[in-house]
């Protein structure tokens, strides 16, 4: 049975403190609980410059509120943020990680944001210890790997895939689909997981170039528009989709443009164009952030001067999951990792509890549908579990 917990940090609930704890204790303790936390630091690794920022940014930004709040609330022991821009590149993940090792001060990381950039830093996180809660990595197969620092806040493709498979068949009810990905970790799993579930009813399938490697995709629209489909998926980001879809409404073809998480931001729309983005289907294991619990919404448009976007909601309760822990004293990494794993509590944007492989607890993951609609990315509905 879940408890009931005490509210702190702008309306996030978060778990109740260790007895004798002190949030700035200075000597007396063991290392088992945490010694001396002024002075710490917690880190977000993800995507701020690059094709792939804009789904960073929001996630950053969800950190920067929640480290905002508990500065506020503990002038005297204060926490510090490092951004660790990756620009979405598996290639600079592990040199980036290292780097955040090599920084004792730091406790524990939100992200990486990205799976393919968590399968190249994760083994290192791991080897060295350091607790990281991703915020959006939605590729299952992260779970598997025994990498005993690993945490997911929200759901991975194994809910995300199947409910847009699920949604193309009962609500669009599209008897012919075409299936694309960009070869990416993240973006052939989700793709294959939607073909499970649609069957026969694939039409077709292709593959493309993610990470700004290819801006023409005529070869692609013609496949599509061979098939009759009058759905397509894509696994991938929304710089290739927004190109995609604005190629194929130039080509005179209108099925449904489907995609995941990966999609689900404004900067799809611009990259697409208003009227050929209007209408597309956007997924994401996650509850619209503007709708997020208590006042967290109002608090992020305060302090950033925009409305929240997708999984700035999550980073900012795995942010919240890190910063209790240094609350409670937690200033080593054992001592932080202990605490993560043990940790129940009530988030703005879910309750959180964590499996034996750092997965959320099943009963908390939602997948919903967002729709854009009238130049803008709004919610649409939350998608049944079979």
């Amino acid at each position: 049975m879940r408890q009931k917990l005490a509210r702190v940090l702008g309306g996030v609930a978060l778990m109740a403190l260790v007895t004798g704890a002190a949030a700035c204790s200075s000597g007396g303790g063991d290392d088992t609980a945490g010694g001396d936390s002024c002075g710490s630091k917690i880190a977000f690794f993800g995507a701020l410059t690059g094709s792939s920022a804009a789904l960073g940014i929001n996630e950053n930004n969800g950190v920067k509120l929640a480290v905002d709040k508990y500065n506020k609330e503990n002038a005297d022991c204060k926490v510090e943020l490092v951004p660790l821009d990756s620009q979405g590149s598996p290639d600079q993940a592990p040199q980036l990680a290292q780097k955040a090792i090599d920084d004792e001060k730091i406790v524990g990381i939100v992200g990486p944001a990205y799976s393919g950039e968590s399968e190249a830093a994760n083994p290192l996180f791991s080897e060295a210890g350091l607790v990281h809660l991703t915020a959006s990595a939605t590729r299952p197969s992260l779970a598997d790997q025994n990498w005993k620092t690993f945490f997911r806040v929200v759901g991975n493709d194994l809910s995300q895939g199947p409910a847009a498979g699920r949604y193309i068949k009962d609500v669009l009810k599209a008897e012919k689909v075409f299936v694309i990905d960009d070869q990416s970790a993240y973006g052939a799993g989700l793709a294959d997981e939607v073909k499970k579930v649609l069957g026969a009813a694939v039409a077709g399938n292709d593959k493309v170039q993610g990470e700004g490697k290819q801006t023409d995709f005529s070869a692609t629209v013609t496949r599509v528009k061979s098939s009759g489909a009058t759905a397509v998926f894509y696994g991938g980001y929304y710089q290739e989709a927004g190109l995609i879809r604005k190629q194929l409404t130039a080509a005179g073809v209108k099925a449904v443009l489907v995609a995941g998480d990966g999609v689900n931001d404004p900067a799809y729309i611009n990259s697409a164009g208003q009227a050929a983005a209007e209408g597309t289907i956007l997924t994401c294991p996650c509850a619209p952030a503007t709708e997020a619990r208590g006042t967290f919404a109002a608090d992020y448009k305060a302090l950033h001067g925009t409305d929240p976007g997708t999984y700035s909601d999550t980073a900012f309760d795995a942010a919240n999951i890190l910063l209790a822990g240094i609350k409670a004293g937690k200033a080593t990494r054992p001592a932080m990792l202990e605490f993560v794993k043990g940790y129940t509590g009530e988030g703005v944007a879910a309750n959180y509890k964590f499996t034996e492989t750092g997965e959320l607890d099943p009963a908390e993951v939602k997948v919903w549908a967002f729709k854009v609609q009238g130049g803008k990315v709004v919610p649409d509905q939350e998608i049944p579990k079979a």
